[in-house]
């Protein structure tokens, strides 16, 4: 066999082990788990951090002062020092109907040491346990929510004893560029970090998705959230790590009552957003980096190219094993997009698409090295602290 041959074999090995023992990292299937109506409804606190929000904020926040919730429910508001009037917005967007109580704050610059969301968090967490709520419910300020979403969420941690439930919100693919990169962003945090690892009794994995994460307030003070992640970067996988190790339950699934609707209509925006925190989930380390592209280019970029190679040079055994691999590929990409709402003819260009992430990794890394590394709306973030990347959310 030749070079070629071996290597597309060797990815076609590879993905056999990704569709069978990636925790079937592909399926779609992990929702909210079966849950009961809670014969008393605990208080919730619902806290959102907000910077420069007023572009998506009229579709986000009346979603949650709309919450169909039967227990004591309030919001807070965290305005990390915006620049758009998104502080004075809220408050008028609350005082236009009957809703959940809306108390809008703002704290001023983070603390040396501090990201600025773990910053608001801080402070909106701070605020809301004067309440003594029993949850926190923590999103962010594109998140909308349908109406029975805090109770749904309310119900599944009471039913099966969480404490913390987390929903990847559905994030928005309305342009060319989302369709085609959206549905792959979240494949990729399912490959990396499977949910049923995740969910199952005992777990090692642990992650959660920040833009929706009810937790415990008994749960938050007992691993120190925010304090003991407050550098953090990748801050939703060190809360869910941080949770986990102090002895909490955690669960992480798709959301089907919890949106993003934040833009990214063009390549560039997506590119700036999936690249500012890449490096840093890669630790700032170089070797990390560096395994990270050659990982990407045998899994990924191997399988069309041995194809390709294969059939021009009449390589029977590298055409038929890089095909075979790109089919698994393919084919392990369809329920994401079907998830979607998807043409599932975009399964093909996951090699493209996996390129495109390859690019915007290593653009990461370049930007940090230039000194503006994990930047977002004004502020660049120093390496991360030792809870922060993938990983840093498994034992050993």
């Amino acid at each position: 066999m030749s070079a070629v041959a071996w290597t597309a074999a060797g990815s076609l090995a590879v993905w056999m082990w990704l569709l069978l023992g990636q925790g079937l990292f592909w399926r779609t299937d992990q929702r909210l788990p079966p849950h009961t109506t809670p014969a008393t409804w605990p208080s919730v606190a619902v806290v959102v951090p907000a910077r420069d929000e007023a572009a998506v904020l009229p579709m986000s926040l009346p979603s949650l002062l709309a919450q169909d919730y039967p227990g004591d429910a309030e919001i807070f508001l965290v305005d990390d020092g915006s620049t758009d009037g998104t502080g004075q917005l809220a408050r008028d967007l609350a005082a236009r109907g009957c809703g959940l109580p809306l108390t809008v704050v703002s704290p001023g610059e983070p603390d040396p040491g501090w990201t600025g969301k773990l910053w608001a968090l801080r402070h909106g967490i701070s605020l809301a346990r004067v309440r003594e709520p029993e949850y926190l419910l923590l999103t962010d300020a594109d998140i909308a929510h349908e109406p029975d979403s805090l109770r749904e969420l309310v119900s599944a941690a009471r039913s099966t004893g969480l404490d913390l439930v987390s929903q990847m919100a559905r994030l928005r693919v309305a342009s060319f560029w989302e369709r085609l990169v959206v549905p792959a962003f979240v494949y990729f945090f399912a490959q990396l970090y499977p949910f049923r690892w995740i969910n199952r009794p005992g777990a090692r994995t642990a992650a959660a998705a920040g833009g929706c994460v009810l937790l415990r307030t008994e749960a938050a003070e007992r691993a120190r959230i925010p304090e003991s992640i407050r550098q953090s970067v990748i801050d939703d996988v060190s809360l869910a790590r941080a949770v986990q190790r102090s002895g909490g339950h955690i669960w992480l699934g798709l959301a089907e009552r919890v949106d993003s609707v934040r833009p990214y209509p063009g390549l560039g925006d997506l590119w700036r957003m999936i690249s500012r925190s890449a490096y840093a989930q890669l630790r700032h380390n170089v070797l990390l980096l560096l395994g990270t592209v050659l990982g990407l280019s045998l899994i990924y970029l191997a399988p069309p190219a041995a194809l390709a190679a294969g059939l021009r040079s009449n390589d029977a055994p590298a055409a038929w094993a890089g095909g075979v691999a790109w089919l698994v590929m393919a084919g392990t990409f369809l329920p994401m997009l079907g998830y979607y709402r998807q043409s599932l003819w975009l399964a093909p260009l996951l090699p493209f698409i996996a390129l495109l992430y390859l690019l915007m990794t290593v653009d990461s890394a370049v930007q940090h090295y230039r000194g503006r590394g994990a930047a977002w709306k004004g502020r660049t973030y120093a390496r991360p602290g030792p809870d922060t990347g993938p990983r840093a959310a498994q034992d050993g």
